[in-house]
């Protein structure tokens, strides 16, 4: 595991990184979701990665963590209602570009892209825009943008949008309520693990703000499904059957527009990476790397 370290991706945003593995073997790209930084892929879990052959990469989106904050003001909810934001607001369009922009700054050509949630629509929006850039891509708990497929659980909406918490010790407590409602409820909730993360999450940069306005990134994206359609990389897509987040429709939808796509359910995973199903996990983004892989792992630039 390398330091952690910020690399300038255009337009003035810089990206915090780090890596793990081997540099000579073939480059995974792990894009994190809504709010969470890239300790949301835990160390140990990119370590098994590591273990598989793989040089494996994770980063802060803009807006959270280490990386470049916007300039732009968080949305209001009449904003994310009505879809009218801000001037300057930006979309997953703009992240993927942020993405694509990272891989410069990595000297990476391609790579295999893993995507959870925001992260898999990102994913899937690089892949689109940018496919000689993408090996494979893996789509986890993610979904397409299309208005009934992919929501929320309204208990979830609930919990989202409560009052930010302006201290650590009650973000901590936030964090372990969200979590405990849209965890894995097929496997053991790991409540230490979950204060943990929130804890160095709120070291690291805590800005709601930020999470507002990737959120609405989102929202302003809307409906994707006809730019997923066009995408020609292989992509496998996971979902685990018990997700409040992104309802296993999403998973679906996502499987069904993407030509020749893998879709995997797995039994009582919810919108989290409980230890129990890393076996698998490992193991299906490994093989997809293998299966797919149509490329030298990396050239520099």
């Amino acid at each position: 595991m390398t330091d952690e370290r910020l690399l300038p991706v255009g337009d003035g945003i810089e990206l915090c990184a780090q890596t793990f593995g081997d540099p000579a073997d073939a480059p995974l790209l792990l894009i994190s979701g809504l709010g969470q930084q890239l300790i949301a892929w835990p160390a140990a879990l990119c370590e098994q990665l590591a273990a598989r052959g793989l040089y494996v990469i994770r980063f802060d989106n803009r807006d959270v963590g280490r990386s470049t904050r916007a300039a732009v003001r968080p949305p209001t909810p009449l904003q994310l209602g009505t879809r009218r934001f801000a001037a300057g607001q930006y979309t997953l369009a703009e992240m993927a570009h942020d993405t694509a922009g990272l891989l410069d700054a990595l000297g990476l050509d391609s790579v295999h892209v893993a995507g959870r949630s925001m992260g898999g629509m990102i994913g899937q929006t690089l892949a689109a825009r940018h496919p000689q850039r993408i090996l494979t891509l893996t789509s986890i708990m993610s979904t397409t943008g299309a208005r009934r497929l992919g929501r929320p659980a309204p208990s979830t909406w609930r919990l989202m949008l409560g009052k930010p918490s302006r201290e650590r010790a009650a973000s901590i407590e936030r964090a372990v309520v969200l979590w405990r409602h849209i965890g894995s409820h097929g496997y053991p909730f790991d409540e230490d693990e979950v204060r943990a993360v929130a804890g160095v999450a709120w070291d690291r940069g805590h800005d709601p703000a930020g999470v507002a306005r990737q959120l609405a990134a989102i929202v302003k994206s809307g409906d994707r499904t006809r730019e997923v359609r066009t995408i020609s990389v292989p992509t496998l897509v996971i979902h685990g059957d018990r997700d409040r987040m992104v309802n296993p429709t999403g998973g679906r939808a996502t499987a069904a527009a993407i030509p020749g796509s893998r879709h995997v359910t797995i039994p009582g995973m919810g919108h989290d990476l409980p230890v129990g199903a890393w076996p698998q996990l490992v193991e299906l983004i490994a093989s997809q790397t293998r299966a797919g892989a149509r490329a030298p792992a990396q050239s520099a630039r």
